[in-house]
């Protein structure tokens, strides 16, 4: 049975993509697999399997030599099970850049686009077979991707994820901008996680001029209920960063509404890195960031001190 899943936080890409993925590896190729996550899904992930009647995928902690398996929504080490190069890979399923490190017992299917989603990728590599796919996962494909575009509104969104999505939506008689709202209200709801969970609720690991960061962001439709709790925050990304080995946590609160992002600022590492970053200056414990929404496009590849 092969084992499909994504990253260490799944949200609603990590968590849908492998569910999409090993119902067609299973009823299109004849291959028998099956979803599995890294973690508990976020909010929203979790609304959309209650959504899309969709059971939750077991999780796991870590992959064996006996596993074959399919990564999705990721190639990073980092974010994989700690035996990840133990395992038989056969698949890698992506849209993020490549970073490096696992390794295959054999030649493999790599497919790696510069969309806004996987399920994007995964619509694609499927052809005419999604017209066999049930309700449910073509649900799944369709809040994959306004997820991850922000209902298009994040600048990592590509003219053929939007075309996807509304095709999807007409197939499915869905209004995205109502399904898109919900998904976004289950994304906000975050008043039963406590700090340290809100900083790794949808966070990954980045080498910037030789620090180890964890780089974290909240995108939600209520940015107070976040930035209420700052001072807490901060405090938190002491222990955090100490106990994943990073040198610093830096959170970012995307507006998805304004279009914008807010970087807590605790310490004068994260003020010098926000300054040569994004060129802005910093006065408090914040700074604004208009514009600022993706961690893949704008966040990461503007990190610098």
């Amino acid at each position: 049975m092969i084992k499909v899943f994504g990253h260490k936080s799944p949200d609603t890409d990590s968590t849908g993509s492998p569910i999409i993925w090993a119902w067609y590896l299973t009823e299109v190729q004849g291959t028998p697999a099956t979803p599995v996550l890294l973690g508990e899904p976020n909010t929203e992930a979790a609304f959309v399997l209650t959504h899309w009647d969709l059971p939750k995928p077991e999780i796991i902690s870590d992959v064996t030599a006996e596993d074959t398996v399919v990564i999705v929504d990721t190639n990073n080490p980092a974010e994989l099970p700690p035996s990840v190069n133990d395992a038989k890979i056969i698949g890698i399923i992506d849209h993020h850049m490549l970073v490096g490190g696992l390794k295959t017992k054999s030649p493999i299917d790599i497919t790696i686009r510069p969309l806004a989603c996987t399920a994007t990728i995964m619509h694609d590599l499927m052809g005419d077979a999604l017209a066999r796919a049930p309700r449910a996962i073509k649900g799944a494909m369709l809040s994959c991707i306004l997820s991850d575009t922000l209902e298009f509104r994040s600048p990592t969104t590509t003219p053929h994820d939007r075309a996807v999505a509304e095709k999807l939506a007409a197939d499915l008689r869905v209004n995205i901008a109502e399904l898109a709202e919900a998904l976004f209200a289950a994304k906000s709801d975050v008043s039963a996680f406590s700090d340290a969970a809100l900083l790794r609720m949808d966070s990954k690991e980045y080498n910037v001029a030789g620090k180890e960061l964890r780089v974290s962001v909240l995108e939600t439709t209520s940015p107070k209920t976040v930035l209420d709790r700052k001072d807490s925050l901060m405090a938190s990304m002491v222990d955090v960063a100490k106990e994943d080995g990073a040198d610093q946590v830096l959170l970012f609160v995307v507006d998805i509404l304004r279009e914008e992002a807010t970087l807590l600022v605790p310490n004068d590492l994260v003020k010098q890195m926000a300054e040569a970053s994004f060129g802005c200056t910093v006065t408090g414990d914040t700074v604004v960031l208009p514009g600022i929404m993706s961690r893949k496009k704008q966040i990461i590849p503007a990190l610098k001190l």
